[in-house]
């Protein structure tokens, strides 16, 4: 028995250097016998390596090896748990863990910023994306509907870093938004009668404040009889609804050719006989031609947008308009023809995530302003 088989019958098996050391040793062995890596093999590499392993420790260890070499590593368990949203993995190795009250640290779950980048470039590669030198970053969504993002070195200074963003499983309803005091009675009687009335809407909000998420729920509220058209950069909305049809932009190729822009989604969602169109997340000069969709008849659509408040949400389209090319005066008559409400979306300082302002949009000497409907409060307005 060796050093390593040692410390992990010794109760050692969670040090990530004795890891680290098992699995470099059995990854050589598996590539250079030329097999795949599967809990026999992985079993066989390890007797071959002379780490003898006891019968409770043996099946813990193949499987934390059979996630390094093909999962997601130390992050494997955290991928499929009910209530985590966000993994972030800073440089040195650190694992922050977000279950719905801000981040935790888990602790040095990576052994160095190589570790970082094996992982993160596996990832990306299940997807077909690539993270190397030639590409120092990936933003991505996995299989399963988690949304990758990774960056190296050059561009992270101190060394790789990884985020990923775990959608809800099957997505949430407005009840259940509810029930988890996301949004209160008196804001959920309003925002039926918002999806109800066909009301063109955004929602705003932070990184990370739950905008996809409440976006998903209202979309579950909308009439079956309706077709929703979704166009997203990355997909992530899965709302509970029964005619949805989904689209995601696409980079270009290593050739440079393949590209399909948002903006070109958009266009093509036009011509799908849409009730509603959605935009997960107008970033760009796509919000152009979603002001332009919802001025052509195609009322009850909708979006996210990055936003510190519902009237930044107004300043923020005349940014992108003027970024497009389209006159300030001109984004603001599309914004005032195509926008109705805007929710906003708060993340408190506890983590909880709560819808805290539903606004209206309206027209004021050629301007958009908003003016509140709801506040966290109480409502501004009778709703009865």
């Amino acid at each position: 028995m060796n050093t390593a088989g040692d410390a992990i019958t010794n109760g050692m098996a969670d040090s990530t250097s004795t890891k680290t050391f098992i699995v470099d040793r059995v990854r050589k062995r598996l590539l250079d016998q030329g097999v795949d890596v599967s809990a026999a093999n992985i079993v066989c590499a390890l007797r071959d390596e002379g780490i003898v392993l006891d019968e409770n420790t043996l099946p813990h260890i193949v499987k934390r090896v059979h996630d390094e070499l093909v999962g997601a590593g130390p992050l494997e368990n955290f991928l499929h748990a009910t209530n985590v949203s966000d993994v972030l993995v800073t440089s040195d190795g650190h694992v922050w863990v977000d279950t719905g009250s801000g981040l935790e640290n888990k602790g040095q779950l990576f052994s160095d910023s190589a570790h970082i980048r094996r992982v993160a470039s596996r990832l990306a590669s299940r997807v077909g994306r690539r993270l190397d030198d030639a590409s120092p970053f990936v933003d991505a969504r996995l299989p399963d509907g988690t949304r990758l993002h990774g960056v190296i070195e050059p561009i992270a200074t101190d060394g790789a870093c990884l985020s990923l963003r775990i959608p809800h499983r099957g997505g949430f309803t407005l009840e259940q938004l509810a029930q988890t005091q996301t949004v209160d009675e008196p804001c959920l009687r309003l925002l039926r009668r918002i999806i109800a009335s066909r009301s063109s809407f955004l929602v705003t909000g932070a990184t990370g404040s739950g905008k996809t998420t409440v976006l998903g729920a209202l979309l579950g509220a909308v009439s079956p009889r309706e077709r929703i058209v979704i166009v997203e950069d990355t997909a992530e909305l899965q709302p509970q609804h029964p005619h949805v049809v989904r689209m995601q932009s696409r980079p270009a190729n290593i050739e440079g050719a393949g590209r399909v822009t948002m903006r070109d989604l958009v266009r093509q969602s036009l011509r799908m006989r849409p009730d509603r169109i959605v935009v997960g997340e107008v970033r760009g000069a796509e919000v152009m031609d979603l002001l332009t969709a919802l001025n052509t008849g195609h009322r009850g659509g909708c979006g996210t947008i990055h936003a510190n408040s519902p009237m930044d949400a107004m300043k923020r389209i005349e940014a992108l308009g003027l970024t497009a090319g389209v006159p300030r005066d001109a984004t603001h008559a599309l914004i005032s023809a195509a926008i109705d409400i805007v929710v906003h979306i708060d993340r408190l300082p506890s983590g909880h995530r709560v819808v805290s302002d539903v606004h209206e949009v309206r027209d004021e000497q050629g301007l958009c302003v908003t003016s509140a409907l709801y506040g966290r409060g109480g409502p501004v307005e009778d709703l009865s």
